[in-house]
């Protein structure tokens, strides 16, 4: 018999984790206290997120990226940082308030021009890359509306290159994923998600306790 066996995140051990290995540097912090005041601000992603998604960037050598959902930016930042100088990130969004503020962090960091930014439904963009062509995707991240997580994943994965990865955000959802009777669609979708991406035979996943639960998943 096996159990799950894990450990309370207390705010002093995050604060020592936050100093040991993921130090932002003065372009994240206030990134962060920007996004920190808007009314949307739970939905950008943690600095242990954000390093370890330049981290799998690195690890697997990629060049051409793309996310579904930017915010204010500290995603497309920490992958494009992590990119070599030829490298780019396809940045889909739908709000040009929220990505204003991801471009003036952009340009002063310096990687503005590895970002292309792409305003409108997901969906859309998804489907006009494909249609464009131009070669596959080494990663993505998504992080956007929770109902058409499954759409979403379906889309990336067809612009994908076989070993590329795939990291989807927020796949624990507060933990509403094991209320016995979820009642709201967004937390159907994600559980939905979870239990049949688990058994599709074209990736290998990986569950991870990150922030509000991240899947990575690789392409086979």
């Amino acid at each position: 018999m096996s159990s799950i066996r894990s450990i309370t995140v207390t705010e002093d051990l995050a604060a020592y984790m936050e100093e040991a290995s993921t130090r932002e540097d003065d372009i994240w912090r206030r990134l962060r206290a920007e996004t920190s005041v808007l009314p949307a601000s739970g939905m950008q992603i943690g600095a242990d997120q954000a390093r370890l998604l330049g981290w799998l960037v690195r690890l697997i050598g990629a060049r051409r990226t793309l996310e579904i959902g930017t915010f204010t930016g500290a995603s497309a930042l920490a992958v494009a940082q992590a990119l070599p100088d030829d490298g780019r990130v396809v940045a889909c969004d739908v709000s040009d308030e929220w990505t204003s503020i991801a471009r003036r962090y952009w340009a002063e960091a310096g990687v503005a021009d590895k970002i292309e930014l792409r305003l409108g439904p997901a969906l859309d963009t998804l489907g006009k890359l494909r249609r464009e062509g131009g070669g596959k995707f080494d990663f993505s991240f998504i992080d956007a509306d929770k109902e058409p997580v499954w759409s979403y994943f379906e889309a990336v994965l067809d612009l994908l290159r076989p070993g590329g990865v795939i990291a989807v955000d927020n796949t624990l959802w507060g933990g509403q994923v094991a209320n016995p009777e979820p009642n709201d669609t967004d937390t159907n979708a994600i559980d939905a998600f979870n239990r049949r991406v688990t058994d599709d035979p074209r990736v290998d996943s990986v569950q991870l306790t990150v922030g509000d639960g991240l899947t990575l998943l690789l392409k086979r």
